[in-house]
């Protein structure tokens, strides 16, 4: 009985390590190409992309510093388009980004990236506020002005986030619940709604799994 007992566990033994060897796919996020979205957010010559990555950008933060693309390289991010006077889902978003903020380590591979939609009334100053109302550690959250025409550019072209009409003129305007991830290659792995808690705890499960594998990547 003993030998049949130790035979049946070699065989399961040999069946688990064949299985993970040769069958098991460990999980992962997926990476987003444009195709892969819903065409009303797409700009029709981004459908062919395969290897998206998010555009260069140059705008000023709340503490008055020109940051571009570089400055966040290497980094995850968390990216999401408000405004400051906006009573509606804005300010539960930002509630909820906070959240996120609030459970980053000191020193974790992320960045909260918050787009201004209406950027001539969100000054430097009023962003600088706005912060501050939400505790935010400039090591970990940027809010985010700049010509207008090129915020909204990367909301319809880097992003996907809001669909894709409007030239950024003095009409056009972006209201977006959408907060989308992007791992530290600049590709796109996640997009949630900001104003569903749900949606923003599936959102913080995500980017802790990509901080465990940046952290992989290290060692």
């Amino acid at each position: 009985m003993t030998r049949i007992l130790a035979f049946g566990g070699i065989f399961i033994a040999s069946v688990l390590v064949a299985y993970f060897t040769f069958f098991y796919e460990p999980w992962d996020l997926p990476i987003y190409e444009p195709s892969q979205l819903n065409p009303a957010l797409v700009d029709p010559a981004a459908l062919t992309s395969k290897r998206h990555r998010i555009l260069d950008f140059a705008l000023i933060n709340h503490l008055g510093d020109t940051v571009t693309q570089e400055d966040v390289r290497g980094q995850i991010l968390v990216v999401d388009f408000f405004f400051t006077r906006c009573a509606t889902i804005c300010p539960l978003m930002t509630t909820n980004l906070q959240r996120i903020h609030d459970r980053l380590s000191p020193g974790a591979p992320v960045r909260i990236l918050s787009h201004s939609v209406t950027p001539v009334a969100d000054s430097v100053s009023v962003l600088n506020a706005y912060a501050d109302k939400y505790n935010a550690k400039p090591d970990r959250w940027w809010f985010l002005t700049g010509p207008k025409n090129h915020i909204y550019e990367l909301a319809r072209r880097s992003y996907f986030s809001c669909l894709d009409e409007g030239d950024g003129g003095f009409q056009d305007f972006v209201h977006t619940e959408n907060v989308v991830l992007v791992d530290d290659q600049g590709r796109l792995r996640g997009f949630y709604d900001g104003t569903d808690s749900k949606a923003m705890s599936r959102l913080l499960s995500d980017l802790d799994f990509l901080i465990e594998k940046k952290s992989e990547k290290k060692q």
